[in-house]
């Protein structure tokens, strides 16, 4: 089964404030996703693809009751807290933080775990407190470990996200190893996609990866973790849709921006037709 993830980051904003939201107030900008895609969404069988759309929070409630039944759309969240809600124990007591519990609750049926901007600013903490860079980026999977494990006990799938910077290229296995080792120590794989994220070649001016680097990696990563699904997170969108499909190690991808000159942005339409051209139906 193919894996469509859709990351919307904080494209909520609207330009009048730096951001890129022109489809919708913010009030009606999940609602509006959902109604806008999910009965294209119906074209593709549950066996042949899932439709994970991860929201900033806020928006969570409204893209939920803008599902109707048997929707194919499924909604997560883009991240949550290392510690949870337990009978007999911490009745809430997380100020500030999601927990998986919570997001359960709201609708979600997965979560976005160790995202590159995630990583970033968890490194920039420990960083910040004094750590080594070696110990600091070890913490790191240490603490999403626990986020994987916190999110798979309240009953949620993850897609745990990996990548190496540049200055980390020329040792990419010994990075990616260890995300993978240490990130998925004792956690039920069974429910886990990985994501690849090659950090160095996302963003403007930056050459993308290409197809023989990210078929080594995919191969690497089913290596390391017996055979788990792997997708391409490093932005699945219209260039390169028809390329990763033809890649056998690739089962899907992450969407993110589905237009990256004009009028910038995230745009319903253009996203159905980046899963057209990867599913070639």
């Amino acid at each position: 089964m193919k894996h469509i993830y859709l990351n919307l980051k904080r494209f909520d904003i609207c330009p009048r404030y730096g951001g890129v939201n022109r489809l919708a107030p913010a009030a009606e900008w999940g609602r509006t996703i959902v109604e806008r895609t999910q009965e294209a969404l119906r074209g593709y069988r549950a066996d042949e693809a899932e439709f994970v759309m991860y929201f900033p929070e806020a928006h969570i409630l409204p893209a939920a009751a803008a599902k109707t039944p048997g929707s194919p759309v499924k909604l997560g969240c883009q991240g949550l807290y290392r510690a949870d809600t337990a009978s007999g124990g911490n009745f809430g007591a997380f100020t500030a933080n999601r927990t998986g519990h919570a997001m359960a609750q709201l609708g979600c049926e997965s979560v976005l775990i160790g995202h590159c901007e995630e990583r970033a600013d968890k490194l920039g903490l420990l960083t910040a407190a004094g750590a080594e860079s070696g110990q600091a980026a070890a913490a790191v999977n240490r603490v999403l470990n626990e986020e994987i494990r916190a999110a798979q006990a309240a009953g949620l799938a993850v897609l745990y996200c990996i990548g190496e910077k540049s200055e980390e290229q020329e040792h990419w296995q010994q990075v990616l190893g260890a995300q993978l080792r240490d990130g998925l120590a004792g956690v039920d794989k069974s429910r886990v996609v990985v994501a690849y994220e090659p950090i160095w070649g996302i963003g403007p001016g930056k050459t993308p990866a290409d197809r023989p680097y990210i078929e080594k990696v995919a191969r690497f990563v089913k290596q390391c973790t017996g055979g788990l699904d792997v997708v391409y997170g490093g932005g699945l969108k219209a260039e390169n849709a028809a390329m990763l499909a033809s890649i056998p190690e690739i089962s899907g991808g992450l969407i993110a921006l589905t237009r990256f000159s004009g009028e910038i942005g995230f745009y319903p339409e253009e996203y159905l037709d980046i899963i057209h051209t990867y599913l070639g139906k």
